[in-house]
């Protein structure tokens, strides 16, 4: 049987990086147009700060805190690639996009749903939210976690218990900020166990989606 020429053969290195470097690609840009749009509507909040959305909310307070946001996961990242460099020198470490984007996610869709109002227009809407924004926060997590190679129950745990907190430390900056004199907040006590229990929930649903996703691969 004839054989084909080397340069002829199909490399499988090649073919298998191939559907990698596509799926980069697409979270890469993804990522990128997330951060764009959180800074957009950053800006717009600055700009019109009269809009009934956005009159009373703390933008000054959110334009400051939620860039944090965009930092975060490029900054955990380098440092344990930093870290763990010296361990494995050869193997290239793999930059979370969909993790970075998904950790975004949330901060944009608050400042979206200021801009256009949502939240005094719509009632469940900040319900809505909660459980969805957990959902994205604790889906960022679990994916960054993917290069430790973590047993399914352990990610879930882990994205569980992360959910968990965040909320309340939310829950928590919230009262601050409204404390330090801003009045469009108007969180109440029925508000505050009803944020802690739709994100918990919606955390627990990030972290199992996430998981299984993870594991599959």
């Amino acid at each position: 049987m004839p054989v084909a020429p080397a340069s002829c053969r199909e490399d499988p290195a090649i073919n298998s990086t191939a559907p990698s470097a596509g799926k980069d690609r697409i979270e890469r840009r993804l990522m990128w147009a997330t951060k764009g749009a959180l800074a957009a509507c950053l800006l717009a909040g600055l700009l019109f700060p009269g809009i009934p959305g956005v009159e009373g909310k703390g933008w000054p307070e959110r334009s400051v805190g939620y860039p944090l946001s965009a930092l975060m996961v490029p900054i955990v990242w380098y440092l344990v690639r930093r870290r763990t460099s010296g361990h494995s020198p050869g193997r290239a470490a793999r930059y979370p996009y969909l993790a970075d984007a998904l950790l975004v996610t949330p901060f944009v869709l608050d400042l979206l749903g200021n801009l256009v109002n949502l939240y005094d227009t719509l009632d469940s809407f900040d319900d809505i939210l909660h459980f969805l924004n957990w959902a994205f926060l604790v889906g960022a997590l679990v994916l960054f976690l993917a290069p430790a190679r973590l047993a399914r129950w352990n990610l879930v745990l882990l994205g569980c218990g992360f959910g968990a907190l965040a909320i309340v430390a939310w829950e928590g900056v919230e009262w601050i900020v409204q404390e330090m004199g801003t009045a469009g907040l108007q969180l109440t006590y029925d508000d505050t166990v009803g944020d802690l229990v739709l994100s918990t929930s919606g955390g627990v649903l990030g972290a199992v989606v996430a998981a299984v996703a993870l594991t599959r691969e």
